[in-house]
């Protein structure tokens, strides 16, 4: 049977996380851009930034249904 740290799901969830993490980082320098000046790249990166957001609640549902299938 293959380690469950490697199942599926769990590489999902790890992918999901980092997708969190680079979404703040992104956030940050987002933050540092705008406050010089460059209110142009501040959007084009929050209009990024939207669709992250969006596409991260999927991901959460599709995991969660991934999680109910390995444990049936």
């Amino acid at each position: 049977m293959p380690s469950p740290e490697y199942s599926l799901p769990d590489v999902l969830e790890r992918l999901y996380d980092n997708q969190l993490a680079l979404e703040a980082a992104l956030m940050e320098l987002t933050l540092l851009v705008e406050s010089q000046g460059h209110a142009e790249a501040g959007e084009n990166v929050r209009g990024a930034l939207e669709v992250i957001g969006e596409n991260a609640g999927h991901i959460k549902q599709g995991l969660a249904r991934l999680r109910v299938q390995e444990s049936e």
